[in-house]
């Protein structure tokens, strides 16, 4: 009795070793969770990671990308931090710029950038304002002597691509029609071949990285009149940096206050994240795969190819850089007065 006593032990014990052992990935499958329609930087990003960021995964789990339009990336972010389980199965892939729909207050906001578990952005961005050539405008204060506000798509009221031109106008005095409610860039795109849009507001990176753009790059058939990153891109070199505009126009510092606002989530980049409460074990795996993936020569290769930009960051520095999105109530006014104009 006592032998079979102490073999029944030995078979547990052994049991609970082994599935102490097998990582909890292991035969799993998780969800990247695009806030935007395919076509556009984020839905290549996610395609491109999706094959390769299970092999970086202890238990080499299948990653599979999954679009959920709506809202400039809202209804996904909305998603991630309010239905999707805390299991570090799901993980949203959406834009930072719906972080200052957060800040102002909108009742559509289902989330706080704050509470979710952050794993790392592929690369940072910088804003570019764009128009069909055959509008010729050819710099930004062309703009002030048009007859009719040129059209320009947008997705979300309350991101980027909806305020970022709407600052530049405002800014510089002129008028814009912002039409937001498009599912994505690539939606917008295709709207301004037709006619049917004259402008957009997106970023550098997906300008050079995805189509049209990079054929428009070359054909010309888009004029860009203006970035918004600290410095001029190189392959912009004629193009002012909203700052440069700023201090050509000697514009009010509580405007350049603003917009030093409106477009610090640039700094984030490309969120990738889960809802709050993953276990801290699994956020880290998840954390240390995704540098490690972005490190994958395959990875570097084909990124290159499609014409995007790597420049990782990790989810510790995307922690510190969502705590700097944290204003005070003054700022907070300014910016609702701003886009509620």
């Amino acid at each position: 009795m006592k032998t079979i006593f102490s073999a029944l032990v030995a078979c547990l014990l052994w049991t609970s070793n082994l599935s102490a052992q097998t990582p909890f990935y292991e035969g799993k499958t998780v969800r990247i969770v695009v806030g935007f329609s395919p076509g556009g930087a984020y839905d290549v990003w996610a395609r491109l990671m999706a094959p390769h960021w299970g092999k970086y995964t202890p238990g080499n789990p299948t990653f599979v990308v999954q679009n959920m339009t709506g809202g400039g990336s809202m209804v996904a972010a909305n998603h991630v931090y309010s239905v999707a389980k805390p299991d570090g199965l799901t993980i949203g892939f959406v834009s930072p710029t719906i972080s200052i729909e957060q800040l102002t207050g909108r009742k559509e906001v289902q989330h706080d950038w704050l509470k979710f578990s952050h794993v790392g952005s592929p690369e940072s961005t910088a804003r570019i304002f764009y128009i069909r050539a055959d509008t010729g405008y050819k710099a930004i204060e062309d703009l002030r002597k048009a007859a009719e506000p040129p059209k320009c798509g947008a997705t979300g009221a309350g991101t980027a691509s909806y305020y970022w031109p709407k600052l530049l106008a405002d800014t510089f005095g002129f008028k814009l029609n912002v039409v937001p409610g498009y599912p994505g860039a690539a939606d917008v795109n295709l709207a301004i071949e037709k006619g049917e849009m004259h402008c957009w507001g997106g970023t550098v990176q997906n300008y050079f990285g995805a189509e049209p753009g990079r054929t428009w790059a070359k054909t010309g058939f888009v004029s860009v009149l203006a970035q918004g990153g600290k410095k001029r891109d190189p392959r912009l070199s004629d193009v002012p940096t909203i700052w440069e505009l700023m201090d050509k126009h000697k514009t009010v510092e509580a405007t350049k206050g603003l917009a030093k606002v409106l477009l610090a989530p640039d700094d984030l980049g490309r969120s990738l994240f889960g809802p709050p409460g993953i276990p801290a074990d699994r956020v880290k795996v998840l954390r240390e795969g995704f540098m490690k993936m972005m490190k994958d020569p395959d990875v570097l290769a084909e990124a290159q190819k499609k014409g995007l930009e790597p420049n990782p960051i990790s989810g510790d520095e995307m922690e510190g850089l969502v705590k700097e999105l944290v204003q005070p109530a003054e700022v907070i006014q300014r910016m609702k007065t701003f886009l509620q104009n």
